[in-house]
Protein backbone atom coordinates (compact mmCIF):
# COMPACT_ATOMS: atom_id res chain seq x y z
CA UNK A 1 0.00 0.00 0.00
CA UNK A 2 1.32 3.45 -0.96
CA UNK A 3 2.26 5.65 1.96
CA UNK A 4 0.10 8.67 2.44
CA UNK A 5 1.92 11.92 1.72
CA UNK A 6 2.40 14.05 4.81
CA UNK A 7 0.52 17.35 4.62
CA UNK A 8 2.60 20.51 4.55
CA UNK A 9 1.93 22.57 7.66
CA UNK A 10 2.77 26.08 8.81
CA UNK A 11 5.65 24.56 10.80
CA UNK A 12 7.27 23.32 7.59
CA UNK A 13 7.09 26.82 6.10
CA UNK A 14 8.52 28.41 9.26
CA UNK A 15 11.38 25.90 9.41
CA UNK A 16 12.17 26.35 5.71
CA UNK A 17 12.47 30.13 6.02
CA UNK A 18 13.93 30.07 9.54
CA UNK A 19 11.29 32.27 11.16
CA UNK A 20 8.67 31.90 13.88
CA UNK A 21 5.18 30.46 13.37
CA UNK A 22 3.74 33.88 14.23
CA UNK A 23 5.71 35.53 11.43
CA UNK A 24 4.38 33.07 8.85
CA UNK A 25 0.88 33.62 10.21
CA UNK A 26 1.24 37.40 9.88
CA UNK A 27 2.28 36.98 6.22
CA UNK A 28 -0.66 34.65 5.54
CA UNK A 29 -3.05 37.20 7.02
CA UNK A 30 -1.42 40.10 5.16
CA UNK A 31 -0.75 41.92 8.42
CA UNK A 32 1.70 44.82 8.87
CA UNK A 33 5.07 44.77 10.64
CA UNK A 34 6.69 42.20 8.35
CA UNK A 35 9.69 43.36 6.32
CA UNK A 36 9.02 43.20 2.54
CA UNK A 37 12.01 40.94 1.84
CA UNK A 38 10.98 38.54 4.62
CA UNK A 39 7.40 38.55 3.41
CA UNK A 40 8.61 37.65 -0.09
CA UNK A 41 10.69 34.74 1.26
CA UNK A 42 7.74 33.36 3.23
CA UNK A 43 5.39 33.64 0.24
CA UNK A 44 7.95 31.90 -1.98
CA UNK A 45 8.22 29.03 0.52
CA UNK A 46 4.43 28.74 0.74
CA UNK A 47 4.21 28.40 -3.05
CA UNK A 48 7.19 26.03 -3.36
CA UNK A 49 6.10 23.72 -0.56
CA UNK A 50 2.44 23.77 -1.63
CA UNK A 51 1.21 24.92 1.74
CA UNK A 52 -2.52 25.68 2.03
CA UNK A 53 -3.27 27.92 5.05
CA UNK A 54 -5.79 26.52 7.51
CA UNK A 55 -8.11 28.45 9.77
CA UNK A 56 -6.21 27.02 12.74
CA UNK A 57 -2.98 28.54 11.43
CA UNK A 58 -4.64 31.86 10.79
CA UNK A 59 -5.92 31.98 14.35
CA UNK A 60 -2.37 31.84 15.68
CA UNK A 61 -1.85 35.53 14.93
CA UNK A 62 -4.40 36.60 17.52
CA UNK A 63 -7.88 36.05 18.90
CA UNK A 64 -9.69 36.11 15.55
CA UNK A 65 -11.46 33.02 14.22
CA UNK A 66 -11.51 34.13 10.56
CA UNK A 67 -15.12 32.98 10.34
CA UNK A 68 -18.12 35.13 9.45
CA UNK A 69 -21.55 33.76 10.26
CA UNK A 70 -24.59 34.68 8.15
CA UNK A 71 -28.03 34.10 9.65
CA UNK A 72 -30.94 33.42 7.32
CA UNK A 73 -34.64 32.91 8.06
CA UNK A 74 -35.12 29.18 8.61
CA UNK A 75 -38.78 28.72 7.67
CA UNK A 76 -38.70 30.74 4.46
CA UNK A 77 -35.34 29.36 3.32
CA UNK A 78 -36.39 25.73 3.83
CA UNK A 79 -39.75 26.38 2.16
CA UNK A 80 -37.99 27.89 -0.86
CA UNK A 81 -35.53 24.99 -1.08
CA UNK A 82 -38.28 22.38 -0.86
CA UNK A 83 -40.48 24.12 -3.41
CA UNK A 84 -37.53 24.32 -5.86
CA UNK A 85 -39.12 27.34 -7.48
CA UNK A 86 -35.97 29.14 -8.51
CA UNK A 87 -35.49 31.58 -5.62
CA UNK A 88 -31.79 32.37 -5.27
CA UNK A 89 -31.43 34.69 -2.27
CA UNK A 90 -29.06 32.28 -0.48
CA UNK A 91 -27.06 31.63 -3.67
CA UNK A 92 -26.51 35.35 -4.24
CA UNK A 93 -25.68 35.93 -0.58
CA UNK A 94 -23.06 33.17 -0.72
CA UNK A 95 -21.69 34.49 -4.01
CA UNK A 96 -21.01 37.96 -2.64
CA UNK A 97 -20.11 36.94 0.89
CA UNK A 98 -17.83 34.01 0.13
CA UNK A 99 -15.86 35.81 -2.58
CA UNK A 100 -15.24 38.80 -0.33
CA UNK A 101 -14.28 36.48 2.56
CA UNK A 102 -11.81 34.67 0.30
CA UNK A 103 -10.12 37.97 -0.54
CA UNK A 104 -9.28 38.46 3.13
CA UNK A 105 -8.56 34.86 4.16
CA UNK A 106 -11.92 34.39 5.87
CA UNK A 107 -14.56 31.69 5.62
CA UNK A 108 -18.33 32.22 5.58
CA UNK A 109 -20.85 29.88 7.22
CA UNK A 110 -24.65 30.10 6.92
CA UNK A 111 -26.96 29.12 9.78
CA UNK A 112 -30.75 29.00 9.63
CA UNK A 113 -32.57 30.53 12.60
CA UNK A 114 -36.31 30.86 13.20
CA UNK A 115 -36.83 34.51 14.06
CA UNK A 116 -40.21 33.71 15.67
CA UNK A 117 -38.88 30.93 17.92
CA UNK A 118 -39.12 31.33 21.70
CA UNK A 119 -35.62 29.85 21.79
CA UNK A 120 -34.04 32.17 19.21
CA UNK A 121 -31.57 33.63 21.71
CA UNK A 122 -30.50 30.18 22.87
CA UNK A 123 -30.03 29.03 19.27
CA UNK A 124 -27.98 32.11 18.48
CA UNK A 125 -25.75 31.80 21.54
CA UNK A 126 -25.15 28.11 20.78
CA UNK A 127 -23.99 28.98 17.25
CA UNK A 128 -21.75 31.77 18.54
CA UNK A 129 -20.22 29.49 21.19
CA UNK A 130 -19.56 26.69 18.69
CA UNK A 131 -18.15 28.83 15.86
CA UNK A 132 -16.78 31.89 17.67
CA UNK A 133 -17.29 34.04 14.55
CA UNK A 134 -15.49 37.34 14.07
CA UNK A 135 -18.75 38.86 12.89
CA UNK A 136 -22.33 38.10 11.97
CA UNK A 137 -24.50 39.06 9.01
CA UNK A 138 -28.19 39.41 9.78
CA UNK A 139 -30.65 39.13 6.90
CA UNK A 140 -34.35 40.10 6.99
CA UNK A 141 -36.34 39.64 9.15
CA UNK A 142 -33.54 38.95 11.67
CA UNK A 143 -32.05 42.38 10.98
CA UNK A 144 -34.69 44.15 13.06
CA UNK A 145 -35.49 41.39 15.54
CA UNK A 146 -34.93 43.20 18.90
CA UNK A 147 -34.05 39.96 20.70
CA UNK A 148 -31.36 38.99 18.19
CA UNK A 149 -29.95 42.52 17.95
CA UNK A 150 -29.79 42.93 21.74
CA UNK A 151 -28.16 39.51 22.14
CA UNK A 152 -25.39 40.28 19.63
CA UNK A 153 -24.80 43.73 21.09
CA UNK A 154 -24.37 42.15 24.51
CA UNK A 155 -21.88 39.65 23.07
CA UNK A 156 -19.91 42.58 21.57
CA UNK A 157 -19.63 40.88 18.18
CA UNK A 158 -19.52 43.12 15.08
CA UNK A 159 -22.68 42.54 13.05
CA UNK A 160 -24.13 43.87 9.83
CA UNK A 161 -27.88 44.33 9.44
CA UNK A 162 -29.02 43.83 5.84
CA UNK A 163 -32.41 45.45 5.29
CA UNK A 164 -32.38 47.68 8.37
CA UNK A 165 -32.44 51.45 8.83
CA UNK A 166 -31.69 51.29 12.56
CA UNK A 167 -28.41 52.96 13.52
CA UNK A 168 -28.48 52.27 17.25
CA UNK A 169 -26.57 48.96 17.12
CA UNK A 170 -24.76 47.08 14.40
CA UNK A 171 -24.03 48.23 10.85
CA UNK A 172 -27.19 48.80 8.76
CA UNK A 173 -27.12 48.16 5.01
CA UNK A 174 -30.05 48.83 2.68
CA UNK A 175 -30.80 47.69 -0.88
CA UNK A 176 -32.88 50.84 -1.42
CA UNK A 177 -36.23 49.05 -1.51
CA UNK A 178 -38.14 52.31 -1.27
CA UNK A 179 -36.18 53.93 -4.09
CA UNK A 180 -36.47 50.81 -6.26
CA UNK A 181 -40.27 50.68 -5.88
CA UNK A 182 -40.49 54.36 -6.72
CA UNK A 183 -38.28 53.84 -9.80
CA UNK A 184 -40.46 50.96 -11.01
CA UNK A 185 -43.58 53.10 -10.54
CA UNK A 186 -42.07 56.06 -12.37
CA UNK A 187 -41.06 53.75 -15.21
CA UNK A 188 -44.69 52.74 -15.66
CA UNK A 189 -45.95 56.31 -15.33
CA UNK A 190 -43.51 57.35 -18.06
CA UNK A 191 -45.11 54.71 -20.28
CA UNK A 192 -48.52 56.31 -19.78
CA UNK A 193 -49.92 54.16 -16.95
CA UNK A 194 -52.17 55.88 -14.43
CA UNK A 195 -53.76 52.90 -12.64
CA UNK A 196 -50.80 51.00 -11.17
CA UNK A 197 -51.54 48.22 -8.72
CA UNK A 198 -49.10 47.08 -6.04
CA UNK A 199 -48.87 43.65 -4.37
CA UNK A 200 -47.04 43.96 -1.06
CA UNK A 201 -44.71 41.44 0.57
CA UNK A 202 -44.88 39.88 4.01
CA UNK A 203 -45.48 42.33 6.87
CA UNK A 204 -42.79 40.42 8.83
CA UNK A 205 -40.23 42.23 6.68
CA UNK A 206 -39.76 45.98 7.10
CA UNK A 207 -38.69 46.22 3.47
CA UNK A 208 -42.27 45.33 2.46
CA UNK A 209 -43.46 48.59 3.99
CA UNK A 210 -40.63 50.56 2.41
CA UNK A 211 -41.61 49.29 -1.04
CA UNK A 212 -45.20 50.38 -0.43
CA UNK A 213 -43.88 53.80 0.62
CA UNK A 214 -41.86 54.10 -2.60
CA UNK A 215 -44.82 53.18 -4.78
CA UNK A 216 -47.16 55.56 -2.95
CA UNK A 217 -44.64 58.40 -3.10
CA UNK A 218 -44.19 58.05 -6.86
CA UNK A 219 -47.94 57.88 -7.40
CA UNK A 220 -48.52 60.99 -5.26
CA UNK A 221 -45.68 62.78 -7.02
CA UNK A 222 -47.55 62.25 -10.30
CA UNK A 223 -50.89 63.26 -8.77
CA UNK A 224 -52.28 59.72 -9.13
CA UNK A 225 -54.63 57.97 -6.67
CA UNK A 226 -53.47 54.74 -5.02
CA UNK A 227 -56.06 54.07 -2.31
CA UNK A 228 -57.76 51.05 -3.92
CA UNK A 229 -54.71 49.70 -5.74
CA UNK A 230 -52.80 48.08 -2.86
CA UNK A 231 -53.18 44.38 -2.10
CA UNK A 232 -51.50 42.39 0.67
CA UNK A 233 -49.23 39.44 -0.08
CA UNK A 234 -46.55 37.40 1.67
CA UNK A 235 -44.09 36.78 -1.20
CA UNK A 236 -45.67 33.41 -2.07
CA UNK A 237 -47.32 32.37 -5.34
CA UNK A 238 -50.68 31.74 -3.65
CA UNK A 239 -50.80 35.21 -2.11
CA UNK A 240 -49.85 36.77 -5.45
CA UNK A 241 -52.64 34.89 -7.17
CA UNK A 242 -55.20 36.10 -4.65
CA UNK A 243 -53.95 39.71 -4.83
CA UNK A 244 -53.87 39.82 -8.65
CA UNK A 245 -57.42 38.46 -8.84
CA UNK A 246 -58.61 41.18 -6.46
CA UNK A 247 -56.87 43.94 -8.44
CA UNK A 248 -58.19 42.79 -11.80
CA UNK A 249 -61.72 42.50 -10.37
CA UNK A 250 -61.85 46.22 -9.52
CA UNK A 251 -64.45 48.33 -11.39
CA UNK A 252 -61.51 50.23 -12.84
CA UNK A 253 -58.69 47.65 -12.89
CA UNK A 254 -55.03 48.63 -13.11
CA UNK A 255 -53.24 48.69 -16.45
CA UNK A 256 -50.03 47.70 -14.66
CA UNK A 257 -49.05 45.78 -11.52
CA UNK A 258 -45.85 45.82 -9.48
CA UNK A 259 -45.41 42.73 -7.27
CA UNK A 260 -42.94 42.47 -4.39
CA UNK A 261 -41.54 39.06 -5.37
CA UNK A 262 -40.99 36.98 -8.47
CA UNK A 263 -43.35 34.30 -7.20
CA UNK A 264 -46.20 36.78 -6.84
CA UNK A 265 -45.45 38.21 -10.29
CA UNK A 266 -45.59 34.76 -11.85
CA UNK A 267 -48.96 34.31 -10.18
CA UNK A 268 -50.17 37.64 -11.61
CA UNK A 269 -48.97 36.56 -15.05
CA UNK A 270 -51.02 33.37 -14.82
CA UNK A 271 -54.10 35.19 -13.45
CA UNK A 272 -53.94 37.60 -16.38
CA UNK A 273 -53.66 34.71 -18.84
CA UNK A 274 -56.70 32.97 -17.37
CA UNK A 275 -58.63 36.25 -17.55
CA UNK A 276 -57.85 36.50 -21.26
CA UNK A 277 -55.45 39.42 -20.81
CA UNK A 278 -52.23 39.56 -22.80
CA UNK A 279 -49.04 40.75 -21.09
CA UNK A 280 -47.92 43.44 -21.82
CA UNK A 281 -50.58 44.45 -24.39
CA UNK A 282 -53.43 44.44 -21.86
CA UNK A 283 -51.50 44.43 -18.57
CA UNK A 284 -47.93 45.45 -17.79
CA UNK A 285 -45.99 43.70 -14.99
CA UNK A 286 -42.87 44.55 -13.00
CA UNK A 287 -41.37 42.16 -10.46
CA UNK A 288 -38.99 42.39 -7.50
CA UNK A 289 -35.96 40.09 -7.05
CA UNK A 290 -35.03 39.21 -10.65
CA UNK A 291 -34.32 35.53 -10.06
CA UNK A 292 -33.14 33.56 -13.13
CA UNK A 293 -36.63 32.44 -14.15
CA UNK A 294 -37.67 36.00 -14.99
CA UNK A 295 -35.83 35.89 -18.31
CA UNK A 296 -37.47 32.62 -19.37
CA UNK A 297 -41.15 33.50 -18.91
CA UNK A 298 -43.40 34.48 -21.79
CA UNK A 299 -42.96 37.36 -22.08
CA UNK A 300 -39.68 37.79 -20.16
CA UNK A 301 -40.46 39.86 -17.08
CA UNK A 302 -39.15 43.33 -16.33
CA UNK A 303 -37.81 43.25 -12.77
CA UNK A 304 -36.06 45.14 -10.01
CA UNK A 305 -32.70 43.42 -9.61
CA UNK A 306 -31.84 43.29 -5.93
CA UNK A 307 -28.08 43.61 -5.35
CA UNK A 308 -27.94 40.73 -2.87
CA UNK A 309 -24.40 39.63 -3.76
CA UNK A 310 -23.03 43.18 -3.61
CA UNK A 311 -24.80 43.78 -0.29
CA UNK A 312 -23.44 40.58 1.30
CA UNK A 313 -19.99 41.50 0.02
CA UNK A 314 -20.27 44.95 1.61
CA UNK A 315 -21.44 43.39 4.88
CA UNK A 316 -18.33 41.19 5.00
CA UNK A 317 -16.13 44.17 4.18
CA UNK A 318 -17.62 46.22 7.02
CA UNK A 319 -17.28 43.40 9.56
CA UNK A 320 -13.60 42.92 8.69
CA UNK A 321 -13.06 46.69 8.92
CA UNK A 322 -14.72 46.69 12.36
CA UNK A 323 -12.42 43.85 13.48
CA UNK A 324 -9.42 45.93 12.44
CA UNK A 325 -10.70 48.96 14.31
CA UNK A 326 -11.15 50.99 11.14
CA UNK A 327 -13.57 53.90 10.88
CA UNK A 328 -17.07 52.79 9.80
CA UNK A 329 -19.75 54.78 7.94
CA UNK A 330 -21.84 56.95 10.24
CA UNK A 331 -24.89 56.80 7.96
CA UNK A 332 -26.80 53.78 6.67
CA UNK A 333 -24.96 52.17 3.76
CA UNK A 334 -27.17 51.96 0.66
CA UNK A 335 -26.50 49.57 -2.23
CA UNK A 336 -28.72 50.73 -5.14
CA UNK A 337 -30.99 48.31 -6.99
CA UNK A 338 -31.48 48.46 -10.76
CA UNK A 339 -34.45 48.01 -13.09
CA UNK A 340 -33.89 45.33 -15.74
CA UNK A 341 -36.15 45.98 -18.70
CA UNK A 342 -37.51 43.01 -20.61
CA UNK A 343 -40.81 42.41 -22.40
CA UNK A 344 -43.55 42.73 -19.78
CA UNK A 345 -44.10 46.50 -19.95
CA UNK A 346 -45.88 48.33 -22.79
CA UNK A 347 -47.31 51.80 -23.25
CA UNK A 348 -50.68 52.22 -21.59
CA UNK A 349 -51.90 53.77 -24.84
CA UNK A 350 -51.85 50.28 -26.37
CA UNK A 351 -54.22 49.08 -23.67
CA UNK A 352 -56.58 51.98 -24.28
CA UNK A 353 -56.62 51.52 -28.05
CA UNK A 354 -56.96 47.71 -27.96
Amino acid sequence: MARRRQAVTIRHVAADVGVSLQTVSRVINNEPNVRPELKERVQEAITRLGYVPSIAAQRMSGSRSYLILALNDRDRTIADWRARQGTDWVDQMLLGGMLKCAEHGYRMIVELVDTHSDHVERELLAAVAALQPDGIILTPPHSDNPQIVACLAQQQIPFARIGSKAQDRGMPILMDDEGAAAAATRHLIARGHRRIGFIAGSPDYNLSGWRIDGWKAAMAEAGLPSDDLLQAGDFTYVSGERAAQALLALPSPPTAIIASSDQMTLAALEVARKAGLAVPHDLSLISFDNTPMMQFTQPPLTAIDQPIAATASKAVEMIIAAQKGERLPEAVTVIPATLVERGSVADARQTVSA
